[in-house]
């Protein structure tokens, strides 16, 4: 499928080449963290499209170091948070306290106020804790005594919990969960990766980045130039055929919101830059569909109580793909 070409403006074009990018980020990261390149181009899309992520896995994964060096790639301010259970929202956002200088009131920032921000272990945090997160990852503002600050930009909040270990957590409710762009699952490394990681470990050639190869520029350009990617009507009815289907198949209790669809459109839009077109095709919505709903849709307890204890179907994250790619293969595919 072609679109129409859409002419970038010129203050973009020349300065930044998306698959350029991409190609550099993966370059970089895969010398410290082995055979996650998919993983990599995923939080790439996530930070072009403006939203956030979700890292899912066991312990032991790499997760928290692969966000470290992600981070490290880019030349933005990063900010590392570990919930806990005892946490307040003010150890997040700030607070408000008297200056005995001006004896005056004034907002001394938290640690939310940087450009990527890593939330481990954010199952961790107390509701409290994750109902103040639901202004800065949505607004990007934290409102403080009836006071708007706004966040840094770029933001991207990309948070890590691990699904096996439940004593101590808070399972975040459907409302968080809906600020987040995508749910990525991480899981164990092939054969041949851990083999690579082991002989790097043996030998202590990790090669991690020493300098950012992305700039804030280039961010700022790459968002530009996601709004000017041209997204066919026949692909807008697609995507929104998918979303709707979600709403009313029986094996779905609660289907994806009008924000999924809308986040999902900025990703596919971000995907297509990254694969060097202007324009959207299906492929790039098949391609995301899964990591963008799979955290947006509740499945009817009879579904999961079928599928309990079945060996097949023993991940949850593999009964939830299952069932998104089974909807989308029932809508059309635009030709």
């Amino acid at each position: 499928m072609k679109g129409n070409p859409v002419k970038v403006p010129d203050a973009v074009a020349p300065s930044v080449d998306p698959r350029r990018t991409l190609n550099s980020l993966q370059l970089a990261i895969g010398g410290a963290v082995v055979g996650q390149d998919r993983l990599v181009k995923s939080l790439a899309v996530a930070l072009v499209a403006g939203g956030h992520v979700l890292l899912e896995g066991v312990p032991g994964l790499a997760k928290t170091y692969l966000v470290r060096t992600f981070a490290k790639t880019l030349h933005l301010e990063f900010r590392r948070i570990q919930f806990t259970p005892d946490m307040l929202p003010a150890d997040v956002m700030g607070v408000i306290v008297l200056n005995p200088k001006t004896q005056g009131f004034e907002f001394r920032p938290g640690p939310i106020f940087a450009n990527v921000i890593l939330a481990d272990e954010i199952n961790r945090a107390p509701p409290k804790v994750q109902s103040a997160l639901l202004e800065a990852m949505q607004e990007r503002q934290v409102t403080m005594e009836g006071h708007t600050y706004p966040l840094p930009s770029p933001f991207i909040v990309i948070a890590t919990q691990n699904p096996v270990e439940q004593e101590g957590t808070y399972p975040l409710p459907e409302a968080e969960l809906d600020r987040f762009l995508f749910r990525l699952i991480v899981d164990y490394p092939s054969e041949e990766d851990e083999v690579k990681l082991l002989s790097q470990r043996a030998g202590e050639t990790v090669l991690e980045p020493s300098t950012s190869v992305v700039e804030s520029s280039d961010i700022d350009q790459m968002q530009e130039m996601r709004r000017t990617v041209f997204v066919n009507a026949d692909v807008i009815s697609y995507l929104a055929g998918i979303i709707r289907s979600t709403r009313v198949d029986p094996r779905v209790l609660i289907g994806a919101s009008p924000r999924a669809g809308v986040q999902f459109l900025n990703a596919v839009k971000a995907l297509a830059l990254f694969e060097g077109r202007d324009y959207v095709v299906p492929d790039d919505v098949r391609s995301m569909v899964v990591p963008a709903l799979n955290h947006r849709i509740t499945l009817s307890p009879e579904v999961l109580a079928m599928q309990e204890g079945s060996a097949a179907m023993k991940d949850s994250s593999s009964l939830y793909a299952g069932v998104i790619n089974s909807i989308v293969s029932r809508v059309p595919t635009p030709r």
